[in-house]
């Protein structure tokens, strides 16, 4: 069920049931009130009986109303009194009125003029008939079974809303992401291509005694693509795509994810043939009882449910199973084996046309300047993934737009390159000389040592800038993929992160706390060179490292040394080693390269930020003033460049726009083909009436006379046809006997 819909149900019967319990209490309240004032209607103060009686005698008492708990009554004079009432009371009363009644008319027959008037009796709702004292209990009574039947229905409604909470929530969201629109990943798409064809013409694979795997999970990095395969497969394929996120099955009562994924199935089961996509499969797959505190009875009864659900006693035939993860070495094994999971497709980074292929789909929509290239940045994105990719994009386009440019333009793509890598650059912030020449010369050693050594990757930018976290940067690019790293490339590589410490050490009178980063990264590939790669000549090839499990993964209960503390000692020391040499190495290339180092800080000094071009000249020995030059003449060029382009956007943008003149020279042109399609059609109808003139009249004869015409035809058409075969027989007999030439054949 749709988790809105659930929502939904579990909130609009509370709503509901709470302004109908308002509407019904108020309702009584207004009833008993309604009946109070009826039945409560006291008017002025309150006197004995005996006052009446005495009242009545003097004829004071011009009128009389009986209630059920008093009677009121109104003297002369205007004013309301009572007393309460009871049924010896009432009766007494009405034989006290009736008793004086009778004596005024007894009086006013004797003498008119006294003209003396008697008590008005009202009967009101007395106790001879109360009609209110029946009414009153008995509709009480009805309200209140009505009540309590409609709260307990509301109450059914509430328990079978709240029991919607162990359903699934898998949602059948339709995609219109096509395999087309996914780039760099074509072994993949093959891949996934053979399950929907399968999906769609099983006799194909079944013919050969094949089966649809059960299952396909999706392996690898973040931002690879794994999500976005799966939405091209529901693009693809025509058949119900139920997806559902790891954590959706997750619930603080044990059972509920069990009972989810039941439900799942059997929805899934309605709707065979379909696929089933489970996105971060990890939050309910890992392994079962290990980790830090043990197993989770909720995630582990889920995990159980899912494996019987996937190869148990019940076949779910016609279901496939997707899933993704980017850590699948945390999965249970009974969840990855086949039969569950028997197709793992591994998702790994792109290569440099994969990235060219995914920078080709992110850019449409995108105007892109003729100066871009996308080839260019696909080679300077090493290790960048499909997320990546789309995020520079992205980045390019909204610097675009910043600058109030129709196009995206290369130098667009660099900045923001460097954005997504380092940070947004902070030039608000105020850094004294000091601090940027410190800056300077540790990104001065980084660049000179990645220049000088030997598996070295070209610089592409040094900056003295604040990005991020760091004080200054150096970024360098290998030129190609590799897929190995040799142990020559990781001593180069920790000789250039240790540049910036030697530079400090060469060329300040103290070091700073700036290479931290540096070091940490330095000792990590040291210490992994020593203890997973086997690179230590002491060592050997012996691999000392963990298996790369924490408690908190869910794992392994604790960390584990897999070696004694003698061996700690050699590995300490191998580790130190290997920092000594690469350091001493980027001393020793520093001091023969001192004038470089000088003439890079200077120029960072000045311009805070060089490119590929000033450090190659600054390596070839180029001054400060040739840098500058250097520097100013690209300038110029990129301005030349801009102009140019602009230029070229207002003449596109003219002639997009028609002129006035064009305008009217189209109508002209417009009127006058109108006038010739006018003149030629006049033409044709003159000449046709023409025609229709000059045509002789045809007699119409009798049908006897058709019918003998057809004969003559047939028997002409008969006849000339007999001729042209003789002539041709005489031919071919011509042909075959040699020509002579007679004077009746010339004549002829």
């Amino acid at each position: 069920m749709n988790e809105q819909e659930n929502k939904e149900n579990q909130i609009k019967p509370k709503g509901g049931l709470m302004s109908k319990i308002v509407v019904f209490l108020m309702a009584v309240v207004l009833i008993c009130l309604l009946f109070w004032v009826v039945s409560v209607s006291s008017k002025g103060e309150q006197i004995s009986y005996d006052t009446f009686v005495s009242y009545t005698n003097e004829g004071k008492i011009e009128r009389v109303e009986l209630n059920a708990k008093q009677i009121n009554i109104l003297t002369k004079d205007g004013k309301w009194q009572w007393f309460y009432n009871r049924d010896s009371i009432e009766d007494d009363t009405l034989a006290v009125v009736k008793e004086y009644n009778k004596t005024v008319d007894e009086k006013n027959a004797a003498d008119p003029s006294l003209q003396l008037t008697k008590i008005k009796i009202v009967p009101g709702t007395t106790t001879t008939f109360n009609i209110l004292n029946v009414i009153y209990p008995v509709l009480l009574l009805v309200v209140g079974i009505l009540m309590v039947s409609y709260l307990v229905n509301q109450f059914k409604g509430i328990n079978r809303n709240n029991m919607d909470f162990v359903k699934n929530r898998a949602r059948i969201i339709p995609s219109k992401v096509k395999f087309d629109k996914v780039a760099g990943a074509d072994e993949e798409k093959a891949q996934l291509e053979e399950i929907i064809e399968f999906l769609k013409n099983p006799d194909k694979f079944t013919r050969v005694g094949a089966r649809i795997p059960k299952g396909v999970l999706l392996v690898g990095p973040p931002g690879t693509g794994k999500t976005l395969l799966a939405k091209a497969v529901a693009g693809e394929a025509n058949v119900p795509f139920f997806t559902i996120s790891g954590s959706d099955f997750m619930e603080l009562y044990v059972g509920v994810g069990a009972s989810r994924v039941r439900d799942l199935f059997e929805n899934a089961k309605k709707a065979k043939p379909c696929i089933v996509f489970i996105d971060e499969i990890d939050a309910v797959g890992r392994q079962r009882g290990t980790g830090l505190g043990g197993g989770n009875d909720e995630r582990e009864q889920t995990l159980n449910q899912l494996l019987v659900q996937m190869d148990g006693f019940e076949q779910n035939e016609g279901i496939i199973v997707m899933a993704a993860t980017n850590r699948a070495d945390i999965l249970d094994p009974a969840l990855t084996r086949p039969g569950r999971f028997d197709r793992q497709i591994y998702i790994g980074r792109p290569d440099v046309k994969g990235r060219e292929e995914i920078l080709r789909v992110h850019s449409e929509g995108k105007p892109l300047a003729s100066d871009v290239n996308l080839s260019d940045i696909a080679k300077v994105t090493i290790g960048f993934t499909g997320a990546d990719l789309e995020n520079l994009m992205n980045e390019s386009a909204l610097r675009a737009a910043r600058f109030n440019r129709t196009q995206i333009i290369m130098e667009d793509i660099n900045k923001s390159l460097v954005k997504v890598e380092m940070g947004e650059a902070k030039h608000s912030y105020i850094i004294s000389d000091e601090d940027k020449k410190i800056t300077a010369y540790h990104e001065a050693g980084h660049a000179v040592i990645g220049r000088c050594v030997k598996n070295n990757q070209p610089v592409h930018e040094v900056s003295i800038i604040q990005r991020g976290g760091a004080a200054g940067y150096t970024m360098s690019h290998p030129n190609d993929d590799h897929s190995h790293m040799t142990r020559g490339k990781m001593f180069d590589e920790i000789t250039m992160l240790l540049g910036g410490r030697a530079s400090e050490t060469l060329f300040l009178d103290d070091i700073t706390a700036g290479a931290s980063s540096d070091i940490k990264r330095a000792t990590d590939l040291a210490r992994a060179m020593v203890t997973e790669y086997g690179m230590s000549e002491t060592i050997g090839a012996v691999n000392y490292g963990g298996e790369g499990s924490q408690v908190f993964i869910g794992r392994d209960y604790q960390d584990r040394v897999s070696y004694s503390e003698k061996e700690a000692g050699i590995i300490d020391a191998e580790i130190k080693k290997i920092i000594d040499k690469c350091f001493a190495e980027a001393q020793e290339i520093l001091t023969k390269h001192k004038s470089q180092v000088d003439t890079m800080v200077e120029v960072l000094l000045e311009k805070e930020t060089i490119y590929k071009d000033d450090v190659e000249l600054i390596m070839s020995g180029a001054t400060k003033q040739e840098v500058e030059d250097s520097m100013q003449e690209r300038a110029k060029a990129r301005e030349e460049e801009n102009k140019k382009r602009l230029e070229e956007e207002e003449k596109k943008k003219q002639a997009s726009v028609p002129d006035d003149n064009y305008i009217d020279a189209l109508l002209k042109i417009a009127e006058e083909r109108a006038k010739q399609k006018n003149e030629e059609t006049i033409e044709t109808k003159v000449a046709g009436e023409k025609e229709k003139k000059e045509e002789p009249k045809v007699e119409e004869k009798p049908v006897s006379d058709k019918k003998t015409s057809e004969k003559k035809k047939e028997k002409t058409t008969s006849e000339t046809k007999t001729k042209k075969v003789e002539e041709v027989k005489t031919k071919k007999t011509s042909a075959s006997k040699p020509k002579t030439k007679t004077k009746t054949d010339e004549e002829k």
